[in-house]
Order: structure tokens, then C-alpha cells, then sequence
């Protein structure tokens, strides 16, 4: 019997297909823009970024337990509601409106991440803004890999939350849904259940037949309250998760 069942533990991981990875380019290809930091010449953006690195070194951050890391839907995370849901386990918002996948690996790399940032957990949403400007898909995939190696170099513990992109438009028949499906399709080979979560909650916001409701993003692409409240809610099993130890 014990035999019996080894052989078909062995059979069940022999058949179990193997964990993928984030995307990459291919091989001999250049990292694209997207994937390469740099600074966006927008002039909101650099205020928001010269504001957050002053903050950043008046805080200890030391004691940081969940780090929130993506655009303005980050930024404007509905306060009252970030603080019901995070604000007693040491979360820190490091959303920057207007971000991009390049935009913040520039940050990373120039003061948004002290070397005393060492959280249990990340949440990463990001790839919106480069889909807006109108980024190839497979581009915007990459860029978001190359966060999420780079954030596991600077937080080795972390476990990450990634985050599909959220909606965007009225209708499913919105030429906008496409390039963000495509992205969430590629970027969701990224978890691995162990040092990364992928959580896809858009899908949550929609109705049935694929319909974003002003009640739930405002310009039907910044969640309102009640878009915050389902966003919430869609990544608390992942984030607990991301804090089991």
C-alpha cells in the first residue's frame, strides 16, 4: 500500500506542470522601454515623487509590515477605508499618480525603497498608465516581471500581491479590454503561490454582462468608495497569505 502510494504521488508531481515564469523577452531581445527605468517629464509627477521621498525620510519605516506600491489608484486608496482594513498591521502607500512600469523602477532605484524597507508583504498594482498611453501589451507584461524581480532583490522576505489590472471603460466591447486582458493573462504566470500571490479582482467590479458602473469608478477607471470596498475585499485572502509565516 505504502508503495502503492508513493507511486502515485510521484505520478501526480511528474504530471503537475511547472511553475512558470514572469515574462521576459525573447531571448537575444533588448529590455523594451517599459521595462527600463525611467523618469516620466511629467511635472505633476515629479512633485509627487520629490514629496514621497521627503516623507519617506522624516518615517521610520523600519517597523513597515505591508508596503502598497502602484499609480493613483494606489495613491487615492480611499483613506478611511485603507484604514479599517490596513492601518493596524503597519501598512505604507507608495502610489504615485500617473506611474508607469518604468516610472517606478526608476523610483526604486532612486529613494522610494530605504534599505530599512523590509515588509512581510507588497502589494503591487501597476500597468494602467502605460496601457493608456498605448503600450504594446507584451511590453507592459515585461515591465511588471521586471518590478517584481526587482522587488524581491530589494525585500528577499516579501511575499507579493500582484494585482491584475483593473477595468477600464463602459462597455466590454471597449478597445481597452483587450490589451489590459492580454497583460493580466501574461503577468498571472508570475505567482507561484509562494513568493508571489497574483490576485485578479477586476472581474469582481464588472457586472454580468461586462458593464463598469460609475458607482464603481467615477471616470470608469479610479474605483469610488464602493469600488475601494470590493478591491479590498478581493485581495484580503491573498494578503493574508502574504503575512502567514
Amino acid at each position: 500500500m505504502r508503495r502503492f502510494l508513493l507511486a502515485l504521488l510521484l505520478l501526480a508531481f511528474a504530471a503537475a506542470p511547472a511553475l512558470a515564469a514572469c515574462p521576459s523577452p525573447p531571448p537575444g531581445r533588448p529590455l523594451p522601454r517599459e521595462a527600463t527605468p525611467d523618469a516620466p517629464n511629467w511635472a505633476e509627477w515629479r512633485g509627487l515623487v520629490d514629496r514621497l521621498t521627503a516623507r519617506l525620510r522624516s518615517t521610520d519605516v523600519s517597523r513597515t509590515q505591508i508596503v502598497f506600491i502602484g499609480d493613483s489608484i494606489t495613491q487615492d486608496w480611499q483613506p478611511n477605508l485603507f484604514e479599517q482594513f490596513y492601518g493596524h498591521r503597519g501598512a505604507l502607500n507608495l502610489g504615485i499618480s500617473g506611474d508607469t512600469t518604468q516610472g517606478m523602477l526608476w523610483r526604486l532605484e532612486n529613494g522610494h525603497w530605504p534599505a530599512r524597507l523590509q515588509p512581510a508583504a507588497i502589494v503591487l498594482l501597476i500597468g494602467t498608465n502605460n496601457i493608456g498611453l498605448g503600450n504594446r501589451p507584451e511590453d507592459v507584461a515585461v515591465g511588471i516581471g521586471q518590478i517584481v524581480a526587482r522587488l524581491q532583490r530589494l525585500a528577499p522576505q516579501a511575499r507579493i500581491v500582484l494585482v491584475g489590472i483593473l477595468p477600464r471603460g463602459i462597455y466590454a466591447t471597449d478597445p481597452i479590454r483587450q490589451p489590459i486582458a492580454r497583460v493580466n493573462q501574461m503577468i498571472a504566470a508570475c505567482g507561484d503561490n509562494q513568493r508571489v500571490l497574483y490576485s485578479e479582482p477586476g472581474q469582481l467590479m464588472l457586472d454580468g454582462q461586462g458593464v463598469f458602473h460609475s458607482w464603481l469608478a467615477r471616470d470608469w477607471l479610479h474605483p469610488t468608495l464602493v469600488g475601494y470596498a470590493i478591491l479590498s475585499t478581493a485581495i484580503e485572502g491573498h494578503l493574508r497569505l502574504a503575512l502567514q509565516r
